[in-house]
Order: structure tokens, then sequence, then C-alpha cells
């Protein structure tokens, strides 16, 4: 009896698009995955009609946790394997914590549970903040300039750089800056305490030079159920720099 691929659902990180998964789209055997790429909402061809002004004062635009887990359930199949890269991985949480029944394996890649600390939780939101202003204010080449040179992609290789932009050429800003304030890193209640409510396997996957990621990987592993951590070659940007690594986790 010929074997059916399971359903594979791919959310990519932020500033990104579906684009984000190409190379590993075309590693994975047919045999063993049929994959699904979604843009996340704010993203790519999932930005809904442009607001006049700001996005956030447009409640329509509907850039919340509890929006976006809608709607990637709504897209997604009955049931599937979930791998989410940084934000993805963040909204892929949240979907397996809301539909755990249709989640049959969860992989986070370079993601993290949340920041537990209020303090360090509300400076990252300030952050957040300002960077979504200077989305809405300043020309978007200034905002991917300040993007890529963070310490986190420094030693990534150029061709990383280039693929990534190429992908941050394709959103909008505007929306871009409502997806900072509405799922940003610092706008996300903490998930730590319900890891424990996942039963399906769950891997995370880490790149060598992305040490920060290294501690927190460990962390949620040590409070999921069923859950490893997998360190591979690369950095921060694993889904573009080291689609193998990837597609060989994901078999």
């Amino acid at each position: 009896m010929a074997c059916v691929p399971e359903n594979l659902v791919l959310l990519h990180g932020f500033a990104g698009t579906r684009r984000t998964w190409d190379g590993i789209v075309q590693l994975l055997a047919s045999e063993r995955y049929t994959p699904l790429a979604l843009d996340l909402p704010g993203h790519g061809q999932a930005v809904d009609a442009r607001a006049p002004l700001h996005w956030e004062s447009h409640p329509r635009a509907g850039i919340t946790f509890a929006a976006c887990v809608e709607r990637i359930l709504a897209q997604s199949p009955p049931r599937f394997t979930l791998c989410g890269y940084s934000l993805g991985g963040r909204l892929g949480l949240h979907v397996a914590l809301a539909a755990p029944e249709r989640v049959s394996r969860l992989v986070l890649i370079s993601s993290t549970a949340g920041i537990a600390d209020v303090t360090e939780r509300a400076e990252r939101r300030a952050a957040d903040d300002t960077l979504a202003e200077d989305l809405e204010q300043r020309p978007f080449t200034e905002f991917m300039d300040r993007w890529q040179a963070q310490q986190v992609f420094a030693a990534d290789p150029p061709e990383v750089h280039a693929e990534m932009r190429a992908e941050q050429q394709c959103n909008d800003p505007l929306a871009l800056a409502a997806v900072l304030r509405g799922i940003g890193t610092g706008a996300m209640t903490p998930l730590w305490d319900r890891l424990g409510e996942l039963m399906m396997p769950v891997t995370v996957l880490v790149g060598e030079r992305d040490e920060k990621f290294h501690a927190l990987g460990r962390r949620m592993v040590e409070l999921l159920p069923d859950g490893e951590l997998a360190i591979v070659p690369g950095g921060h940007r694993l889904p573009l720099e080291n689609p193998r690594a990837v597609v060989d986790t994901l078999a």
C-alpha cells in the first residue's frame, strides 16, 4: 500500500514571505510531505485593503494573535505537521495550543515561547513601537538596512542577506508596522507555562551560531512533554542558510 503524504504547513518569519520555504520545498520528498507555505497576515500577498492612514487605527487589518491563528487554521488542512520559523514559530505555538487535535507534529526553528521578564518584555515592546514608527515615517530601505544590521544576522553569508532583502521588498511597510505592534515579540504574552499542554512531538531547531536561542531552545525542551532540541550548522535564518538541515529534521 502506498504511503499517503502528510500535510506540512510552513510559517515564515517577520518581514519574510512564503518564499522563505522555496529551498526546503524543493528538497522535500514528495512521498513524505505535501507542503503548504502561507503568507502570514500583514506579509506578502496576505495584506488586507490598504488603509489610508495607519494600520493600527483600522481594526479590520486584524493583525492580532487570535486573528492570525484563525486565519492559519482556516487555510490549513484538517490535520498537519506545522513548521514555523521565528515569528512563524511563535504563531505555531499559538496554533498548536488552540487546536492540538489538528497538529500532529510541531517544528520550531529559531523561535521562542516569548519574553518572560515583564521589564524586558516592556522594553522590547517599546523597541518594536520605534521600529513600527520608522516603517511608517522613513524610507523602507532604511528599515531594511537597520534590520539586517542586527547582531543576530551579523555572520550570515552574503547570499542569505540578499535573499532576505528580496523577500522584505515584497512587503508593505505599513502592514509590517501593524505586525510589530500586534504580534511582535514585545506584544506576545509568554507561553512558557503552557508548553506542558502540548502532547504532540515537538522539535526545536537552532543554528550553531544562534547562541541566544540555544538557551531558549533548551528551556522549551525541558518544559515540553515530548520535545527534542537539534542544533545544526548555520545562524538564525536556517530556512535560507541551511534548508537541508530543516528537511533532514522534518524527515
